[in-house]
């Protein structure tokens, strides 16, 4: 059906065009809207009358004793069947018996095909049910109501365009005449439907309607197109039919009649380019159609019309003032704007007036916030060249609204409470922006943002979604756009100026949303409220965090404050040291933390606290930020900065940890972190003194960084690892439940750095301690080394020894374990020979000069004799047999250097002392330390040992 109709259709529209593709295009897309509408009707009328031979069928299954129901589709049931029931009447009931029921003999049996139905269809999204709706609308529109007549008139204003381009083509009648009929035509069209109001409402508004526009767009072509009528002449012609719209709609009252009729009329000056360019007149024209909308809305609540008007007038107003304002006009321009202001805010009260609503008087919050947000910014652009023009008008806009609040609050105390409420939060926020507009600011980020807040209070008043989701969308867009214009903050007052006050609004803004987010807020019963509800939800922990973030922006942005410069070009000069904005910033972000953690805690605010989880990385970027600048936590006055923000945090942390383990991956996470930056801020204290003493050449530079890690690991071990060995009771915070995170999963990656750290100064430092002299084994090199390997093997035994053993250090027990820490102590004995010879013997401090010395390798066969010697009387001893093979195979391994390296000195008396003296130790080794014999847990017993 669909598809003739669409070809037929086609095929008119193609020979009504003079055989014109354009034709054929157009009645074929009316043909499949116009085919789609009848097929929907023969199917509705279909299924009607399929129901009510489902009824017959059912009721007959019934009388007959079938519990089963009778539950195939109807329309793909055999005609034969349809048929047969059709014939088939319910027998009359007897108290006794019912009759017998005689099976018609034409019924043709048939079986219920199996129908497999499908999982129930996922939840729409977001975007998917706005599409739906607006198609539902649309569909509405064209289906609803007198269906035939809207499609008919579709059909109708087409085939007119057609007739008078045929006409215009053949030149059947002059140009007058033609637009003569035409308007004939829209005036019967508005008489028929005026004649037929009462009998058919429906039909009579819709011929109405179609009348109007048809008139409206004849003397738009009678004036532009075809210059047969002065513009003059048509300027009043369309007033009067505006003025006559206006007229059948309140009498019929039809809103959509009234949109129609001032849609035309406010269309005429943008139609006919104005009254001779004469802007005086347009505005004079357009207050004439405000004042008549006010009029209505006295006596009707059409919401339609009003925003309308609205839309209109200050659309057209800001795209004639971006296009076309010349500073002569700015006196019209200044009293239409005034003027267009107060209509549209009375015609906000009116609405509110004569709409009840749950919580009171509904509030249109387009019309209420529509004025202040578009007439400000209007207003702002017509006194932006003069002092304080932008202040007066904020202070006149508070004027406003507060004297209408007061007005409204005096006489419809009640029922106005939503409307006085709104009213009031716009004024307070409009003498919020006087005061830094007074300063010359740029305030349209703060503006919109405090608007958005109050369209979402207004909202979250009224239960209605719409306008929460507007001002959430508002603040964001001011979010947003702070952010993108942020720049050099220049201004010679502090806090009052547009980088602090402006952050700070939209930060009140997005607090004050979070706050109102932070329980479930009332929506209609709608799907499209229940679909924001579901997602608004989710929004109250990223406006509170988006809101703190503009709260410290705010100071961030006041700390890095630029004086104005004395020359204009200049660069403005910096008002603090960058190190000293840096760590103000840190003490900033932490102590609004930990505000904002009491409120959190006092209001049961849970999402107020997280800023006071994350101290730690605060720290964290202060330090490194204070160190890129070239600052050291030790400079005055930093050191005060950071006495206050490490007792901050720790504070913050302990408060945390009161609370249930809600975070406690974050809170383990947090005191394991803050150990590894106290060796970082340690690190940076020992190098402030390098610095101060000049020694960065010398080798207290090098050890300055392992001083500090192992300072830190000895200070866990001594209290961490005595809190594990002796048991949980007694313990206080944080050892209370952190002890195993300070002990060992802190203690781990310190430990490694310093093993690390002591294996390179070993291998790397001369040993040179400029401006001291260099003492064997007494210099920071030698003694530094020496306590780092007491510092890890204390702190290996105190892991080996804790009860219960934390999860992964059973690595540290056993013969394997001890071999990191031997080979450590095995390169730390070698180069402190090393350092020795090239202080005392003058060798140089370099790969190549210490491998070609032989003094050096004699020495060095020399030791790993003794050591070999060593640890094979201390085997022999203790019975260890493991032990003394390690010592045999150092022994062995001094052997295959002697050969190798030794034994190709040519000097001699190095080779001879060498090889004399190894000999003699290894005789005596033979002598006191034999091989041990093989015993039972002989491993243990050497790890016993050597631990």
């Amino acid at each position: 059906m669909v598809l003739w109709t669409a070809i037929i259709a086609a095929i008119a529209g193609w020979c009504m065009s003079d055989f014109e593709t354009y034709g054929f295009v157009l009645g074929g897309l009316i043909g499949l809207v116009a085919g789609w509408g009848l097929r929907r009707t023969v199917r509705a009328e279909i299924a009607v009358q399929t129901r009510e031979l489902q009824a017959q069928i059912d009721a007959l299954l019934a009388d007959r004793g079938d519990t089963a129901p009778f539950a195939g589709p109807a329309i793909e049931r055999p005609a034969a069947t349809v048929r047969a029931a059709a014939t088939i009447r319910a027998p009359e009931r007897s108290p006794v018996a019912p009759p017998e029921f005689t099976e018609p003999t034409d019924r043709v049996e048939w079986t219920e095909p199996h129908v497999v139905r499908d999982a129930a269809p996922a939840a729409p999204g977001a975007v998917d049910t706005i599409v739906q709706t607006a198609i539902a609308a649309a569909r509405r529109w064209l289906f609803g109501g007198n269906t035939i007549v809207r499609i008919g008139l579709v059909i109708l204003f087409v085939g007119l365009s057609f007739l008078a381009s045929y006409a215009a083509s053949a030149g059947l009648f002059p140009i007058e005449r033609r637009l003569a009929l035409v308007a004939a035509f829209g005036i019967a069209l508005l008489g028929i439907g005026f004649r037929t109001r009462v009998a058919r409402p429906d039909f009579g508004l819709a011929l109405q309607g179609a009348g109007v526009a048809t008139i409206y767009l004849t003397l738009f072509a009678a004036a532009r197109l075809y210059d047969t009528v002065p513009v003059g002449a048509a300027f009043v012609l369309m007033i009067l039919v505006c003025a006559l719209g206006c007229a059948l709609a309140l009498l019929q009252k039809s809103q959509a009649l009234a949109v129609t009729s001032f849609a035309g009329g406010f269309a005429v000056p943008l139609l006919l380019g104005g009254e001779g360019g004469n802007i005086l007149a347009v505005f004079a024209y357009y207050t004439v159609l405000n004042l008549a909308i006010l009029f209505i809305a006295q006596r009707r609540a059409w919401r339609g019309l009003n925003l309308l008007g609205f839309f209109a007038t200050f659309g057209v107003a800001t795209l004639w003032g971006v296009t076309a304002y010349q500073p002569a006009d700015f006196a019209a321009a200044q009293f239409f704007l005034i003027l267009s202001v107060l209509i549209y805010v009375a015609t906000a009260v009116l609405y509110a007036r004569a709409t009840p609503g749950r919580f009171g008087n509904v509030v249109d919050t387009t019309l209420l916030f529509g004025p202040a947000l578009a007439g400000f910014g209007l207003e702002a652009g017509l006194v932006h060249d003069m002092p304080f023009g932008s202040a007066f008008a904020a202070v006149g806009f508070a004027a406003l609204y507060l004297g209408v609040a007061g007005v409204t609050a005096r006489y419809r105390r009640d029922s106005f409470r939503v409307l006085n409420e709104t009213m009031l939060a716009i004024g307070v926020g409009f003498v919020t922006l006087a005061v830094p507009l007074a300063l010359g600011a740029r305030w349209t980020s703060a503006a919109w943002a405090l608007e958005g807040a109050g369209a979402f209070w207004v909202g979250q008043r009224q239960a209605r979604w719409l306008p929460r989701l507007f001002g959430l969308a508002l603040q964001a867009v001011a979010a947003l756009l702070y952010l993108v214009t942020i720049g050099w903050n220049v201004s010679a007052l502090p806090l009052a100026n547009a980088g602090f006050v402006g952050a700070m609004l939209i930060a009140a803004a997005l607090l004050a949303t979070a706050w109102w987010l932070r329980r479930e807020l009332p929506v209609a019963e709608s799907p499209l409220a229940a679909l924001f509800a579901r997602y608004e939800s989710l929004l109250a922990r990223p406006a509170f965090l988006l809101g703190f973030g503009f709260w410290w922006l705010a100071w961030a942005v006041e700390i890095g404050r630029r004086a104005p410069p004395a020359l204009r070009g200049e660069i403005p000069p910096v008002l603090l040291a960058p190190q000293l904005q840096t760590l103000l910033c840190m003490a900033v972000f932490l102590l609004s933390a930990w505000l904002w953690q009491a409120i959190g805690r006092r209001w049961r605010w849970p999402v107020a606290t997280w800023p006071s989880h994350v101290s730690l990385a605060a720290l964290a970027l202060g330090l490194f930020g204070m160190i890129s600048a070239g600052g050291h936590i030790l400079d005055t006055p930093d050191w005060l900065i950071w006495i206050a923000a490490v007792a901050l945090h720790l504070r913050m942390l302990y408060l945390n940890d009161r609370e249930p383990a809600a975070a406690d991956a974050l809170r383990h996470a947090t005191h394991v972190g803050g150990v590894w930056l106290a060796v970082a801020m340690l690190a940076d204290c020992l190098a402030l003194g390098i610095e101060s003493a000049g020694l960065w050449q010398t080798s207290w530079a090098e050890v300055a960084w392992l001083a500090a890690g192992m300072a830190v690991l000895a200070v866990l071990t001594r209290w961490a690892g005595r809190a594990l060995s002796g048991g949980t009771q007694a313990r206080r915070w944080p050892l209370d439940r952190y002890a195993v995170d300070y002990a060992w999963r802190a203690a781990v990656p310190i430990a490694a750095l310093v093993f690390t750290g002591a294996l390179l100064v070993a291998l790397v430092s001369s040993g040179a301690t400029d401006p001291l002299p260099y003492i064997p084994l007494l210099n920071p090199v030698d003694l530094t080394l020496a306590l780092a390997l007491a510092v890890l093997a204390l702190w290996r035994q105190a892991m080996v020894g804790a009860d219960p053993v934390p999860a992964g250090a059973e690595l540290l027990h056993g013969r394997h374990a001890l071999a990191p820490l031997a080979a450590l102590s095995f390169v730390l004995i070698n180069t402190v020979w090393l350092r020795l010879a090239h202080h005392l013997l003058g060798v140089a401090w370099t790969p190549e000069a210490l491998l070609a010395s032989f003094v050096v390798q004699a020495g060095l066969a020399i030791l790993w004799t003794l050591l070999g010697l060593a640890l094979m009387v201390l085997a022999y001893r203790r019975g260890q047999r493991t032990l003394w093979l390690v010592g045999a195979a150092l022994l062995g391994l001094t052997v295959v250097k002697l050969l190798l390296i030794d034994l190709t000195n040519a000097g001699g008396g190095a080779r001879i002392v060498t090889f004399i003296v190894v000999g003699v130790l290894m005789l005596v080794v033979g002598y006191l330390a034999p091989l041990p014999p093989r015993i039972a847990a002989d491993d243990d017993a050497a790890g016993r040992a050597l631990a």
